[in-house]
Parts: C-alpha cells; sequence; structure tokens
C-alpha cells in the first residue's frame, strides 16, 4: 500500500480503539501539521506506522491530561520517544511566561518520568523535510537498532563522532580508551579508522611533531544518520 493507504487505515485502527475525549482529541487534534509530518518525514523514512501512537496522552506533572502529538512505543518497554511539530505562531509568537513555564516544567517532567520529547519546527517539516529525515534518523539509530544489520565495528565508529560531538573540543586517545574501556593501541586503531573515512582529522602539536588530538571534519555528523 502506499502512504495514502496506509495513512487512512493508521487513523481508522486508533479512531476504533479510542471512545469519549480520547476519541474527540485525536480528530480534532490530528491536523494539517500532524499529517504533514508522517507524509513528508516519517513515513520517507519509516515505510510504516508501527509502534506511532498519535495524540498520545500523557500525565504532566500537576498531574493534568496532555496529549503528545506523537508517540513512538516500538514494543521493548525501554524506548518511549515523544515527538512535537511546533508552528512558530502558537509555540513563539502567542506564547506567554506561563504557558512558557509549563511546556518547559512539562519537558522535564516527562523526562524524569522515562520520555524523551523531540520537537520538529513545522516550516522545517513543510519546507525542509530532508533535513528532518536526516535528524530522525540519528535520533532513532542511536536508540533503536538498524533495519539493516550494521556491524560493530560501525557502530562503534559512530559512537566515536558522537563521543567527540558531545566533548566540544578535539578528542584524544585517552577520551577513546575511557569512553570505551580500551588499551591505548585499539583506541588509535578506533581513531585512525575514522580518520580513513574522512570523519576525523589529526592536528600536530606546536612543533608539528606529533598527533596529540582529533578534530571533527566538517558534515561529520551526517554520518550518523
Amino acid at each position: 500500500m502506499n502512504f495514502e493507504e496506509n495513512y487512512a487505515a493508521f487513523l481508522e485502527y486508533h479512531l476504533a480503539r479510542r471512545s469519549g475525549e480520547r476519541r474527540g482529541r485525536l480528530e480534532r487534534g490530528h491536523a494539517h501539521a500532524e499529517s504533514l509530518f508522517l507524509r513528508n518525514v516519517w513515513w520517507p523514512l519509516r515505510g510504516d506506522f508501527e509502534g506511532l501512537h498519535p495524540e498520545y496522552e500523557v500525565s504532566d506533572w500537576r498531574g493534568r491530561s496532555y496529549f503528545a502529538d506523537f508517540a513512538w512505543l516500538p514494543g521493548d518497554g525501554e524506548l518511549k520517544l515523544l515527538f512535537e511539530i511546533k508552528g512558530y505562531a502558537v509555540h513563539v509568537r502567542d506564547m506567554d511566561r506561563q504557558k512558557y513555564c509549563h511546556e518547559l516544567n512539562r519537558e522535564t517532567f516527562l523526562h524524569a518520568m522515562g520520555y524523551q520529547v523531540i520537537s520538529f519546527a513545522y516550516d522545517d517539516v513543510e519546507q525542509r523535510p530532508e533535513l528532518c529525515i536526516n535528524l530522525l534518523r540519528m535520533v532513532l539509530s542511536r536508540y533503536h537498532p538498524e533495519r539493516v544489520p550494521v556491524s560493530r565495528g560501525l557502530l562503534a565508529e559512530k559512537e566515536l563522532i558522537r563521543l567527540a560531538v558531545q566533548l566540544a573540543r578535539p578528542i584524544r586517545p585517552v577520551d577513546v580508551r575511557r569512553h570505551f574501556e580500551v588499551d591505548y593501541r585499539t583506541a588509535m586503531i578506533m581513531l585512525k579508522k575514522c580518520c580513513d573515512k574522512g570523519w576525523l582529522k589529526p592536528v600536530l602539536n606546536g612543533k608539528g611533531e606529533r598527533i596529540l588530538r582529533y578534530e571533527l571534519i566538517r558534515g561529520a555528523i551526517q554520518y550518523l544518520s
């Protein structure tokens, strides 16, 4: 089936399993921005709606119901991602101080409850979906196994790139040793492989005699997708 057929079946499935306000919320809340996210971002990346729940109800820190645009609960019980598509008018221009505080408090509370909140700007979903796809691919690759088998070596190299991003400075062999709990020789092999792939470049010391650190090549984070 194509997107339209799958999308119709997806909505019908969830509507059939809801009643009262939960059904009404799905009928009212699932609008243009949400369907556009599925069409432009989720479907091109995933090709199905397995584990995805529209207008997903959770409680905030006050015990009040809050409906996220989508929740992705793939079934293992450990991964719980919430997706929000935020338009500028509602979430920025028309937001007052109290609403702003409530939104930040809610996201912090949800994080404490084991949810990860991922937000996309409506403008990006509409005009730059390829950026959203790449970013979402990075997120899902971090929390969920690849559909296509990936070697342990490649997974380790991607984790090394993530480490370099997190450090926000040139990465050193000792950083790799500590993070992966490996010996110096193994750390150097991992760094060299990332250099060979064009993800890192060596940085010489002041006299140009020794390589002490490695810098991320600009654009290297795209390889995490």
